[in-house]
């Protein structure tokens, strides 16, 4: 409960929807998070009044309360399997990343379910970072995340390119323009992912910025395109997402790509250094589904 209750705060930020994700009472959670503190002997948050936020504690162990939780959940589904007389079946656990395309990965785990019929898939959410650390330590066997740097210990392919929009009311000034730069953003109230989601997307979407010679000014973080579309049509701000995350287009809303350099992230698909044959199939599959034209958004 411990792991599940910091998890679950960090990707909030707040300790009511943290609760109300894992269906405890907020004291609980509180608890929960309290006694894990208790027991690395240091705090995992900031919290006042208004706001919750990573300490470097909390930054630094985020990955690895990811990867324990997928290597527990790939414990019990492995213990359920053999309690139930299965000997035979092996578990694949598939993480990705938030706002990737999940339409790529549903149109191939039934292939590869087909191909594998002895294996349990198990899809998870989890940040690019998490999964390299779940990789490292085998307790994931594939991901699709975010081209980060520096990184080692596993294999990375590039699934596609993708482009920063803009998700901007069709009452605004700039909804008009074909295209938006960094500069025509500088200065407005932007919605987007929280950094401890996808840290390598806000990295590259600062870049965008700095190199502009922009001020990025994120007003608030949603950790979904729906939230942010209604955020946005709600009058709050200007979203920014990416093109593979918009599996339509928000009814009165503009999506407008951002033009300059750094505004584009690839998406990849991540392996273990000595990956399963399951895991390098259903890598083949992503593979040849994001080259097809029908991959796109």
């Amino acid at each position: 409960m411990e792991l599940e209750a910091f998890v679950a705060v960090a990707e909030e930020l707040h300790f009511g929807r943290a609760a109300a994700r894992l269906h405890r009472g907020q004291p609980t959670v509180s608890d929960a998070v309290r006694r894990l503190e208790s027991t690395l002997g240091g705090r995992l948050f900031h919290r006042t009044s208004r706001r919750v936020s990573l300490t470097d504690l909390g930054e630094a162990l985020l990955p690895d309360a990811h990867a324990t939780l997928a290597q527990l959940r790939r414990f019990q589904q492995r213990g359920r399997s053999l309690a139930a007389g299965d000997r035979t079946r092996t578990t694949l656990v598939v993480a990705h990343a938030e706002y990737t395309d999940h339409q790529l990965l549903l149109r191939c785990l039934p292939q590869l379910r087909n191909r594998f019929p002895d294996v349990t898939i198990v899809p998870e959410v989890m940040p690019t970072t998490a999964q390299l650390t779940a990789l490292r330590t085998e307790a994931i066997g594939l991901g699709i995340g975010w081209a980060t740097g520096g990184v080692s210990g596993v294999r990375a392919r590039v699934l596609s390119t993708e482009r920063f929009v803009a998700l901007v009311p069709a009452t605004h000034p700039l909804a008009g323009y074909a295209e938006l730069s960094a500069s025509e953003l500088s200065t407005t109230g932007l919605l987007t992912w929280p950094h401890q989601i996808n840290s390598g997307l806000c990295d590259r979407l600062l870049a965008a910025f700095r190199i502009g010679g922009a001020d990025l000014r994120i007003i608030r973080t949603a950790d979904s395109v729906d939230a942010i579309a209604a955020h946005v049509a709600a009058g709050t701000g200007i979203g920014i997402t990416v093109a593979s995350a918009l599996g339509h287009r928000p009814p009165g809303l503009h999506v407008i790509p951002l033009t300059g350099p750094s505004t584009t992230v690839d998406q990849v698909v991540l392996l273990p250094a000595e990956p399963s044959d399951t895991a390098t199939a259903l890598r083949d599959l992503l593979l040849h589904a994001s080259a097809e034209p029908s991959a796109g958004p």
